[in-house]
């Protein structure tokens, strides 16, 4: 089996950020050495064998894990700390940062190493953020995708140019979700639920891909209609404010007067039902007491006839606003049409009637 050593030490280097030497090299050197002629040339040579061995040695920081590769075939994991592994170029080990959040962008490309995007320090990409929605409207989307290595193994030997590869599918999944969503959630009250559907989306599909990445969020930054026909939104836009607005004056003074409305129906109802109970209870207690008094008369007419007599006559001469004549009954045929009947006053006169009543 031929081996790209060059290769192998260029990948070791990228991913280490150290340059190994490798077989030539160290052939070179030992020659060179050889030729040199200089006492003790053997010591210098087991020291130069010595040093290569010991570059074995290397340390896994807190951040990353250790991915150990024996002529390009992985081999073994290790976890923070020192460790040893063959020297260059039978072994060699990459170390990723297993726990640093990275990100690619897609829509529009950040100046600078900014981790956050900022509003007029980037450059859009419309050949990325251009989508069709559900209601075939075009949208502009400029969206981020946050992730971190899940499987270091596969993340770097499973997919070159991991970055790229994660982009394009971030932009496919996105693409198939705004596909299906209609451009006014698109705009206003869907981005939480494109984001989930989209990193679900995604999800499955770097697992598809073996890309050893977790995605921990995508997050939409600007969600806009194209330039060309953006005024023509803000229209809509605006209209659709004022018909939120006339609805909310609507509903407010739809509050405002049904509780009123029905405050006075109960006091209505109230009073109609007070007026029934105090109408059909003084019915009630009348015809009792009518009652009452039909029982003694059956029992003593005579007595009750008088009695009811007396009774009548106590509460009208017993009123002083009532205005009294009596009469005998000769005097009372001859007064009668004399009489003033128009509630005026009139002089009380005391007449002895046949019974000697006065």
């Amino acid at each position: 089996m031929n081996w790209d050593w060059d290769k192998l030490s260029e990948q070791r280097q990228r991913n280490t950020g150290s340059k190994t030497p490798g077989v030539d090299e160290i052939n070179s050197t030992i020659k060179k050495f050889r030729g040199t002629g200089l006492p003790g040339g053997k010591y210098v040579i087991i020291g130069i064998i010595v040093l290569w061995f010991l570059s074995g040695v290397y340390i896994v920081e807190p951040d990353e894990v250790g991915v150990v590769t024996r002529f390009g075939k992985y081999v073994a994991t290790t976890n923070p700390g020192p460790h040893y592994h063959l020297p260059v170029p039978i072994e060699s080990v990459m170390k990723p940062q297993v726990t640093r959040i990275r990100r690619v962008e897609v829509g529009f490309r950040s100046f600078g190493s900014s981790r956050s995007f900022t509003q007029g320090q980037s450059r859009n990409v419309p050949e990325e953020s251009l989508m069709l929605t559900g209601d075939e409207n075009i949208v502009d989307v400029q969206f981020i995708v946050q992730y971190q290595i899940k499987d270091p193994v596969e993340y770097l030997f499973k997919v070159t140019n991991q970055d790229k590869t994660l982009q394009d599918a971030a932009e496919a999944a996105m693409r198939e979700i705004i596909g299906k969503t209609k451009i006014e959630l698109a705009l206003t009250t869907g981005k939480l639920q494109i984001q989930t559907e989209t990193r679900a989306l995604l999800q499955s599909i770097v697992d598809s891909y073996e890309l050893g990445v977790n995605v921990l969020a995508v997050q939409l930054q600007n969600v806009h209609p194209p330039a060309e026909v953006v005024d023509a939104f803000k229209d809509v836009a605006s209209a659709r404010e004022d018909k939120s607005r006339y609805i909310n004056e609507a509903e407010a003074y739809r509050n405002d007067i049904l509780p009123k409305a029905r405050g006075q129906a109960a006091v209505i109802l109230n009073r109609a039902e007070a007026y029934k109970e105090t109408k059909v209870r003084k019915a009630e207690g009348q015809a009792k007491r009518f009652m009452a008094v039909y029982r003694e008369y059956t029992k003593a007419k005579d007595v009750t006839v008088k009695r009811l007599y007396l009774e009548t006559m106590e509460n009208i001469l017993s009123n002083p606003d009532v205005t009294k004549v009596i009469l005998s009954d000769s005097a009372a045929k001859r007064a009668l049409p004399f009489l003033s009947l128009d509630g005026g006053s009139f002089p009380v006169k005391a007449i002895t009637n046949k019974k000697g009543v006065k």
